[in-house]
């Protein structure tokens, strides 16, 4: 019975991947890494991050978007990766920031990646969860999306909810709604705590590490001149989990899940945020 739930879960992935029209050269620029980033062809659909002792890289949205849907697909990098962080996320400026993560962490040789998510709104994050993929990352390129909008956030993997977070400002709880967010990505080096919290080092024999970016999208309501656009018709200004998204994320929870801020009650003696309730 497990073999076979674990099969749907692949077909609804390969069902769920779709072709993306953006472009490198026209929506992003890489903004750090003294070359280490790379676009490799003339339509701009690939692009690689490198790591190596001296430095990372990393890429940046030309626009800022006010609401979005942001996809990509990525492959990460093989091998032993220890202490690598390589990301796709959204983020404001300044010292009150919003962010919404997602962070590859790299393992050992034979270890499995971990996919780290985090929201943070007006400069505090902490709500974390992180989950081990059904698949190898680095053997081919997977579908990573972020869609948000003014009633949630919501984690895609090949299609496949891994994760929602819901606005509950009525409970008190900050949600990203005033501040732009540039797209950004990178890959760089945090060996203190990256991989097992910081007890696998960094292997530095083994770069320079790469991985690679293809089928970059950014759907949004663009921000120019103090106020946002909104794209005519866009669904995924009002998209939400219907019950089979709802039982697909539960699904993905309940095998790969390695971490809930949620569930953590070290962490939070008092009782669990409000938005876990």
């Amino acid at each position: 019975m497990k073999s076979f739930a674990f099969f749907i879960l692949f077909l609804f992935a390969a069902q769920s991947m779709s072709v993306y029209a953006g472009s490198f050269h026209k929506d992003v620029k890489i903004h750090w890494g003294d070359g280490r980033g790379k676009i490799h062809d003339n339509e701009g659909k690939l692009l690689s991050l490198s790591l190596d002792k001296s430095s990372g890289s990393g890429f940046q949205s030309n626009q800022e978007f006010l609401y979005g849907k942001a996809e990509v697909q990525m492959k990460l990098v093989p091998g032993n990766s220890a202490g690598t962080v390589t990301t796709f996320y959204l983020k404001s400026p300044g010292t009150t920031w919003d962010e919404i993560d997602f962070e590859f962490l790299g393992n050992i040789s034979g270890h499995p990646y971990t996919l780290h998510t985090n929201v943070y709104t007006k400069g505090s994050g902490d709500k974390e969860q992180q989950f081990h993929l059904w698949f190898d990352p680095t053997a081919n390129f997977h579908t990573y999306c972020i869609t948000w909008n003014p009633q949630r956030i919501i984690f895609t993997v090949d299609g496949i909810p891994i994760r929602e977070f819901m606005n509950a400002e009525s409970r008190g709880v900050p949600f990203p709604t005033k501040q732009p967010m540039r797209l950004y990505a990178s890959l760089w080096e945090a060996e203190h705590w990256a991989t097992r919290g910081g007890l696998e080092k960094t292997d530095w024999s083994k770069a320079p590490f790469t991985a690679f970016y293809r089928n970059y999208n950014v759907e949004g309501c663009v921000w120019a001149n103090g106020k946002s656009a909104c794209p005519a018709n866009a669904q995924w200004f009002t998209q939400k989990l219907d019950s089979n998204g709802q039982t697909r994320m539960k699904g993905v929870q309940s095998k790969y899940m390695v971490y809930n801020y949620c569930t953590d009650k070290k962490r939070f003696p008092r009782g669990i945020p409000p938005e876990c309730s």
